[in-house]
């Protein structure tokens, strides 16, 4: 393992949210859903720092109260339902270094994945740091349902999207796919500097279970997250 990297640890909260209002300071089993990404990261040991990247005031609050540093307000033009997410993360980094602040790597934690734990962040960044090729990482789970049998409708009838060959394939028979869950990304902060994404030529998969990969986007996902929290020995 590579030794003395500074660890960024951004939490991405905007105020506003389509699918589910307010949904980053929602409470979930009696804590803002921020909360419990925030409690994740404080517990890894290899963050050095938590920052969560807001433009709204009552989130930075919440997040300052549950441990997380909130050192600026993220520009409104930044927090747009159309902003990428990769422009909060330059700001972020922008900021810190306008004030002589370097770090080496950035952990993306998005506040919509309360289902991961700390051992999915630590055995992330390790499985990273070990990796001496990787320039970044991304947590997926993988497809329940085979991309490989899927169809398109062209003039109404069914054709193959991926070809015939593969519907005289049984399911163990098809090759594995991945989809990202949202909750974990990982890369060197000059890797993010040129590519502008963590998805390089070169990025690693951290596999988690389909339990803990739950992304809330509206209120099913919502209740989803809390009945397998109410139901922990279904992660176990």
């Amino acid at each position: 393992m590579k030794n003395n990297e500074k660890i960024l640890a951004l939490i991405p909260a905007r105020g506003g949210s389509k699918g589910l209002p307010r949904k980053n300071i929602k409470p979930l089993l009696g804590k803002p859903l921020i909360a419990w990404t925030i409690e994740q990261a404080k517990n890894s040991k290899y963050i050095d720092r938590i920052v969560v990247s807001t433009d709204d005031e009552e989130i930075a609050e919440i997040s300052r109260k549950y441990g997380a540093e909130v050192p600026f307000l993220r520009p409104k033009e930044l927090a747009r339902d159309d902003s990428p997410t990769i422009d909060a993360i330059m700001h972020a980094i922008n900021w810190f270094e306008e004030r002589g602040e370097f770090f080496d790597i950035l952990v993306l934690l998005q506040p919509t994945s309360p289902l991961r734990t700390t051992e999915d962040i630590d055995n992330a960044i390790k499985l990273f740091l070990n990796d001496k090729e990787a320039l970044s990482l991304v947590s997926v789970k993988e497809n329940e349902h085979s991309p490989f049998w899927s169809l398109k409708i062209e003039d109404k009838f069914l054709n193959p999207l991926f070809g015939e060959e593969y519907f005289k394939k049984r399911r163990q028979e098809l090759p594995k796919s991945y989809m990202p869950n949202g909750a974990i990304f990982i890369s060197y902060i000059d890797i993010l500097k040129k590519y502008k994404t963590f998805y390089t030529p070169k990025t690693i998969a951290y596999v988690m279970s389909p339990e803990r990969s739950v992304d809330i986007d509206n209120e099913f996902d919502f209740l989803l997250a809390e009945f397998i929290l109410k139901n922990k020995k279904v992660i176990q």
